[in-house]
């Protein structure tokens, strides 16, 4: 497939994520005062979009808890400066096994399993323009965690955002992923033309070499949105492989921490970052405004508590 370079690119910063960074780097937000304080420098530094976990404000821990979403969300919208919002609604599906010869029972400490609609309970309060839907099950890794989401429970959740009027951002860890989100749209389930985030280099999904990544471009339809990031010091390396591979890009916190060797960054230092590349390869960066024309997106108050 002849590549076709992206000439209007928006870029998404992944503001704090959920992995284990919280004590990595003093610029790791935790509080949703500090998340919301931080997408904000974000979207002044040329984000169009926010891609917004939250954390508990004391020990950092990733965390579900409706009211810190709210605060969050209601503290980047009471901003005066504009961005379309993106909520994850990735957590509550994370299972621990026991020892590869005695799997079961599951372990209590880091399991966390409930149901379709209280996966999606805070994008239901407070009704981002954009939410995740990881499109498949994932192992990060780990020896004996898997997060877990099954064709059922996509298609749970999945009908639930669309019915919401929540445009999914589906996360892409392999080409299979893509298989089944092309399966969901095809149903109906998910609106077309979807939005698609191609996530390189997080292990055990596809690794971030660059035949791996055309064959995720290669598998997103035409007439989709896509965006793409790759992890830790080939986050930079995919902003200028996502444009060129006709996409958008994402950078931030949540999938690497450095700005250039021994130099911790800040969102709005690798979204700054980004804005460069893009320009120099003679790309414009988009704002939200031309976003939600593009997505076909909403901007709108949260439901009332």
């Amino acid at each position: 497939m002849p590549l076709t370079m992206n000439q209007a690119v928006f870029i998404t910063c992944a503001v704090t994520g959920s992995g284990v960074t919280q004590d990595r780097s003093r610029h790791v937000p935790r509080s949703p005062e500090e998340i919301a304080a931080s997408a904000i420098e974000a979207a002044r530094a040329g984000a169009a979009v926010v891609h917004c976990h939250v954390r508990d404000p004391v020990s950092g821990a990733p965390s579900r808890r409706l009211d810190l979403y709210r605060e969050v969300t209601d503290r980047i919208r009471d901003a005066e400066v504009d961005v379309v919002l993106n909520l994850t609604a990735g957590m509550g599906g994370d299972m621990v096994f026991g020892s590869a010869e005695a799997p079961l029972p599951l372990r209590e400490a880091g399991t966390d399993m409930i149901g379709a609609q209280a996966r999606v309970a805070h994008v239901a309060a407070c009704l981002p323009e954009i939410c995740t839907l990881d499109c498949g099950t994932m192992n990060f890794a780990e020896a004996d965690y898997v997060m877990t989401n099954t064709p059922g429970m996509l298609r749970a959740m999945g009908a639930q955002m669309t019915r919401m009027g929540v445009k999914p951002e589906i996360e892409a860890f392999d080409t299979g992923h893509l298989w089944l989100a092309k399966a969901l749209v095809r149903e109906g389930i998910l609106d077309a033309p979807a939005l698609v985030q191609l996530c390189m280099g997080v292990p055990w999904g596809a690794p971030d070499d660059l035949n791996t990544f055309m064959a995720m471009v290669n598998n997103v339809p035409p007439d989709w949105t896509f965006s793409a990031f790759s992890l830790g010091r080939n986050q930079m390396a995919y902003v200028a492989a996502a444009v060129l591979a006709g996409g958008n890009v994402r950078v931030g916190l949540e999938d690497n921490l450095w700005l250039e060797k021994g130099v911790l960054a800040t969102n709005a230092q690798l979204v700054d970052r980004a804005v460069g590349i893009i320009e120099r390869m003679g790309a414009r960066v988009i704002g939200p405004a031309e976003v939600r024309k593009r997505l076909g997106l909403v901007k709108r108050a949260p439901v009332a508590a």
